[in-house]
């Protein structure tokens, strides 16, 4: 089941109403589905309604996805909205939770100091300690001279001794395992003499952008984000540059292609390797055999999540998959990508 959800009043008033009617709405197609038994029926409908217990529409975003089957039922809250709309199948709807989660543009935030290192988990608008994979890693910090530290300036003593090598060789082994599971952009901050050892005697963490801030692996959440918000902007910025320069070389190579029906042709094919979409693009459209068209309205026939199938695909295909400010793409109706052939 998806259903957008809103964040603020007055809207988000009638979320719990639309919720309660989604999920009414699915247990009667359940009802009507002659291939259902009814063993599962009643199995897939408790499991709808503990997920919908387990709904908390006070901290609602912009989309809400639900999954349940015999035995399981998954909670998704997102910051992307999603058409409403119940469907039955063997396997999960996933391609809009996918696309949201690439939209989100996830990062990773590790924090030193010389007796701790935390990692921090960002999203669009927020960072959230991960307390996973053995972080926060601590050590004991033992005859601290602060005096010395004061004659030494800028390489504090803590950072001159062979513990302190020794815990960020361990720290840079550990997140070697995060970004070897879970790859994605990666913020370290720390005081200029952390940030120093630590490439020093490191190797996962070389191609991490350096933030020069102490004193964030013990501080909060809100801390850390004010602090990381204005590099993860720029780097935003940057990256919407480069995607927007291989747009423009493509067309020049004839390796350029726009509009949803071009993409999904091609992302069916696998010939996407770079898929540019704005953040808030959507469309609906109407499938027309070989090609699609736009729908003025939602139909039975007709596909809200269109983008989101897209994105799906091409991830699946190996595409790099960027979202970027609305407006970058307008002569290009709101996506584009680059061809492999």
């Amino acid at each position: 089941m998806l259903t957008p959800t809103h964040r603020r009043d007055p809207y988000n008033a009638q979320d719990q109403v639309r919720l309660r009617n989604l999920v009414a709405e699915a247990k009667r197609q359940l009802e009507a589905d002659p291939a259902v038994s009814r063993e599962r029926r009643a199995e897939v409908a408790h499991h709808l309604d503990e997920a919908l217990s387990e709904v908390d529409l006070t901290h609602a975003e912009d989309g809400l996805v639900i999954f349940a089957a015999s035995g399981e039922h998954q909670v998704w809250s997102l910051a992307r909205s999603v058409p409403e709309r119940v469907v039955l199948s063997d396997t999960f709807l996933t391609r809009n939770l996918v696309s949201a989660q690439t939209a989100e543009r996830p990062f990773w935030v590790l924090s030193l100091s010389a007796d701790r290192a935390t990692l921090w988990n960002g999203g669009v608008d927020r960072v959230v300690e991960q307390r996973a994979d053995g972080f926060p890693l601590t050590r004991r910090v033992e005859n601290f001279d602060p005096e010395r530290q004061e004659r030494i300036g800028d390489l504090p003593s803590a950072f001159r001794e062979e513990r302190t090598r020794q815990f960020l060789r361990e720290t840079d082994t550990a997140m070697s395992t995060v970004l070897r599971e879970h790859p994605r952009p990666l913020y370290v901050t720390g005081p200029p003499a952390a940030l120093a050892l630590l490439d020093e005697v490191g190797s996962a963490t070389k191609k991490a952008v350096h933030v020069p801030h102490g004193g964030l692996a013990h501080g909060t959440p809100e801390s850390v984000w004010q602090a990381i918000r204005p590099v993860i902007e720029t780097e935003a910025r940057k990256d919407t540059d480069a995607v927007a320069r291989a747009l423009e070389t493509a067309r020049g190579r004839r390796e350029f292609a726009a509009g949803v029906d071009e993409l999904w042709q091609s992302a069916r094919d696998g010939r996407v390797r770079l898929l540019a979409v704005e953040e808030n693009y959507r469309v609906t459209v109407s499938d027309a055999g070989d090609h699609l068209i736009l729908a003025e309205s939602a139909g039975l026939e007709s596909r809200e999540d269109i983008v989101d199938e897209i994105v799906e695909q091409c991830l699946e295909t190996g595409a790099d998959v960027r979202f970027v400010p609305d407006g970058t793409l307008a002569e290009a109706d709101g996506i584009a990508g680059v061809l492999r052939y």
